[in-house]
């Protein structure tokens, strides 16, 4: 574990930034993090290797590890009471876990790819989530089925809140547009789209009927949720808006973006102080003590800082929009009411959290996409998910301690009806209570264009998405070249869009250098590995293409470079032809067992992989 000294640096009113700690989180690339909202100590985070780590937020040491998702985890987030993660993944599965009991509480299937965003409902036992496909799914997690699905954004959801109340949902999205929700009704309220860049969080004000978003267009923008109308646009980040955590009492705004936070005000809209913080491309927030921590990650490692607020201006500040801009105290308005005029949320009366639902029955649910899961499958599934508690005393202090209360919540009505026991969705039970007549089934040509609006809907996101880089690489290909192109392809993690820039480049040999090897060797191996798992025979007939230039252009310049006797006195141009020679020799070798192994096999595939075998018969004679 790498751990840092801490470190003060003061800016205009002396506030004060620490780099708390930076340690190694996961044995890949962390690809997302979040903090418990009512301690602010703890912290989530997701990673590549598919594991969700749970850790103190003063402490380098993992507390526990949790495990049973097959793909990269992309979305982690605790419950209210921080007694629950869920965690959604790259397949679009959802897994939650009882952090006390130390075990998979639930396993949700019904996303078709990548979940960007999750979120606890305030209280009860629901919870919403967003994934590429641009739907947003509400989950009752005693059971396997959503309750609702809401429609309507056309780009993917980057963040979801619940209102104080529990009885609205806030959605942001990459259309520029941030959506509210009635739970109730399962439909859209109103649509802000005021913003002119993706947006890419939202939080709602604790107490009035006001909710934030920000946004990668560089502001804050505010919003009167009686009126539906924008009542402030906070600006001033120099960067997009990745963060807003309103303070506890909601007298103030915390923004964050790439490397600074900025307090903020509204009517009038002011910047109360402007705070420099090193922590780069900030994930999350979070207050605790008067303190705000701020998390980030790169690479594999996680770094969390620490703002005292109590340093920080929280009053005064100069007017964004405005003539005034002496940082000296506003005048109070003479209404002693202010901005309390608003209306404020009702929450329901009680003084404890909700306790756990023990799930009720073992009986087979139908997920609402026809999927059934068995128990056997979902005993075999828990098998597979684990918590491993790499630190147990912590471990007790926190999630076991000794002076728990056993405790009953009084019965809260729930904001929305529960779904239907045998799991079928509140669709189904509606067409029920219209017609009167028990389960009427669909057609089969009505199922048929079903399911192929499903499919349709998804191909659609993802040809969006795909789009989308192949215009970020073409234009690092116009501004750049050929080799730093090919380079942001690789580094998106997308095969298909390294396949669309290969197969272009296969037709341009007069580009390729021996540079543009060294990168396109590594994506060949990955390509066939492809192959074999996908029957994919056209990205065969690309890799056939990337060998023949391969070999026709660059062996002969490769076996005479690595055989030539050394040279006498230093030659830097030559030393660094001979290391990238080599480079391309080791590729080449490895490449050449592979194609040799696969050469045997009946069928298409062995016949190509002949075909590879006769274009790399040089790599035998001089290797």
């Amino acid at each position: 574990m790498i751990k840092k000294p801490l470190k003060e640096h003061s800016f205009l009113s002396q506030s004060t930034e620490t780099l708390w700690q930076e340690f190694e989180a996961h044995s890949s690339s962390v690809t997302c993090l979040a903090l418990g909202k009512s301690s602010g100590r703890l912290l989530a985070t997701g990673g590549e290797d598919c594991r969700v780590n749970i850790w103190a937020v003063s402490k380098a040491n993992c507390i526990m590890s949790l495990t049973g998702h097959r793909n990269p985890v992309e979305c982690v987030q605790f419950n209210t009471s921080e007694e629950q993660v869920v965690a959604g993944s790259q397949s679009g599965s959802i897994r939650v876990w009882d952090l006390e009991a130390a075990k998979i509480f639930r396993t949700l299937m019904g996303h078709k790819s990548n979940i960007t965003s999750l979120g606890f409902h305030p209280f009860g036992q629901f919870l919403a989530s967003s994934s590429m496909d641009t739907n947003i799914k509400l989950w009752d997690v005693r059971r396997k089925g959503y309750v609702f699905r809401y429609k309507g954004h056309t780009q993917a959801v980057r963040s979801l809140a619940f209102s104080p109340d529990g009885k609205w949902l806030a959605s942001a999205s990459d259309d520029c547009t941030v959506k509210l929700w009635d739970l109730t009704q399962g439909k859209t309220i109103t649509e802000f789209k005021s913003h002119t860049a993706a947006v890419n969080v939202v939080q709602f004000h604790p107490n009035e009927y006001l909710l934030a978003s920000g946004s990668s267009d560089r502001t804050v923008k505010l919003w009167d949720l009686e009126k539906f109308t924008m009542i402030g646009s906070l600006e001033g980040d120099t960067t997009p808006v990745r963060c807003v955590f309103f303070s506890s009492d909601g007298s103030c705004l915390y923004s964050g973006s790439t490397d600074s936070l900025r307090i903020f005000g509204w009517e009038p809209d002011r910047c109360f102080d402007v705070v420099p913080v090193g922590w780069g491309k900030v994930s999350d927030l979070a207050i605790c003590n008067q303190q705000l921590i701020g998390v980030s990650h790169q690479l594999s490692s996680v770094s969390s800082y620490v703002v005292d607020l109590k340093r920080v201006k929280k009053s005064g500040g100069s007017m964004i929009q405005g003539i005034i801009q002496d940082n000296q105290p506003l005048t109070e308005p003479k209404d002693p009411k202010g901005a309390a005029l608003r209306r404020n949320y009702e929450r329901p009366t009680t003084t404890c959290s909700s306790q756990r639902v023990k799930q009720s029955s073992e009986a087979d649910r139908r997920s609402p996409e026809g999927e059934r899961r068995s128990p056997s499958e979902d005993e075999a599934d828990e098998k597979v998910s684990s918590a491993e508690i790499h630190n147990a005393e912590d471990f007790k202090e926190i999630f076991q301690p000794k002076n728990a209360i056993s405790r009953t919540p009084p019965k809260i009505s729930e904001p929305f009806p529960a779904p239907p026991e045998d799991g079928e969705s509140i669709a189904a039970s509606s067409l029920l209570s219209h017609r009167g007549l028990g389960i009427v089934p669909l057609s089969d040509d009505e199922d048929a264009l079903s399911q192929l609006k499903k499919g349709h809907d998804t191909m659609c996101v993802m040809l969006r998405s795909r789009h989308k880089n192949l215009e970020t690489v073409r234009a690092v290909w116009v501004r750049e070249d050929i080799k730093s192109a090919l380079d942001t392809a690789v580094s998106m993690n997308d095969l298909s869009i390294v396949v669309d820039i290969l197969n272009i480049i296969n037709l341009q040999p007069s580009l390729w250098k021996l540079d543009l090897c060294i990168t396109i060797l590594p994506q060949i191996d990955q390509l066939l590995q492809t192959v074999l798992s996908t029957n994919c025979l056209s990205l065969l007939k690309t890799d056939l293409q990337m060998f023949l230039l391969i070999m026709k252009h660059f062996w002969m310049l490769i076996s005479d470079t690595l055989k030539a006797a050394p040279s006498v006195g230093v030659d830097i141009t030559r030393e660094e032809r001979h290391l990238k020679c080599r480079a391309c020799c080791k590729q080449l070798k490895n490449l050449n067992n592979m194609v040799k192994n696969k050469a045997a096999q009946i069928g298409r595939h062995g016949s190509a992989f002949k075909e590879l075998q006769l274009l790399m018969a040089p790599l035998d004679d001089s290797l």
